[in-house]
């Protein structure tokens, strides 16, 4: 299994979701519906190249498509290409897999698009930053967005539970071996349901609030076209700033 994350750089992300935030509607204590995709989300490359933030967002597009009603699948090799376009990851050169900047995967997504097994081109509208570590603001997003893009510090010992098939807890005296990028889908039995090297990975919010360093979440494209009421969430501001911003902004 790999990472691929770089570090979070303060700033990156120009627009933050609180700021849109009119009043947080209150999830429920359990939520998610990642129940619509197959028990196997697929690795997408990530079992062997650091293409993490590129799998999760292929995984997020699942998510969302399988909610319309006309799910999409992604293979390894458009998943690939996407991180070749965005980081200039070579398969013939193993020295150039570097991992992804985050807001630039975002801004990648946003311009271009995501590429299916189709050969369809997936583009969020938006994207708006997440205070790291506010459990609460997360939960809000993941309830109303269906999926929250979470970057993490990943120590040792996540990967030890990962392999036991246990969930992600703090352990005193882990080592940071680098970051990861996992898509938060779900709450559930009083954790966290996130995905990851094709599977879901349920973790404590002890272990999310010690380790989450940024976050994004999306607004698709149909979101923002078709004007859909997203009750608490002004949506006409949001279209306005992002007028005034260049468009990958």
């Amino acid at each position: 299994m790999k990472l691929g994350k770089k570090p979070a750089r303060p700033g990156a992300f120009r627009l933050r979701l609180r700021d849109y935030l009119v009043t947080l509607p209150t999830p429920p204590a359990e939520f998610g519906h990642d129940g619509l995709v197959a028990t196997d989300w697929g690795m997408l490359g990530n079992d062997r190249v650091g293409d993490c933030v590129l799998a999760g967002g292929a995984h997020e597009t699942m998510l969302w498509t399988a909610e319309g009603g006309a799910p999409a699948s992604f293979n390894d090799a458009g998943v690939l290409a996407d991180y070749s376009a965005i980081t200039g990851y070579n398969p013939a050169d193993p020295s150039t897999d570097q991992g992804t900047d985050m807001q630039q995967a975002a801004a990648y997504r946003r311009a271009t698009g995501l590429i299916d097994a189709a050969g369809n081109r997936h583009k969020v509208a938006a994207y708006l930053a997440i205070t790291a570590g506010d459990l609460n603001e997360h939960l809000v997003a993941a309830y109303v967005f269906g999926a929250v893009g979470v970057g993490i510090t990943f120590p040792d010992s996540a990967m030890a539970q990962f392999n036991a098939g246990q969930p992600w807890d703090v352990v005193a005296g882990s080592t940071i071996e680098g970051g990861h990028y996992v898509p938060l889908v779900a709450s559930r039995g009083g954790l966290l349901q996130f995905v990851t090297w094709g599977k879901l990975q349920a973790a404590t919010p002890a272990f999310f609030q010690a380790n989450n360093d940024e976050s994004v979440v999306y607004l698709s494209e149909e979101t923002l076209a078709n004007g859909v009421d997203l009750e608490g969430f002004n949506l006409d501001q949001l279209r306005a700033d992002l007028a005034a911003l260049a468009p990958a902004a």
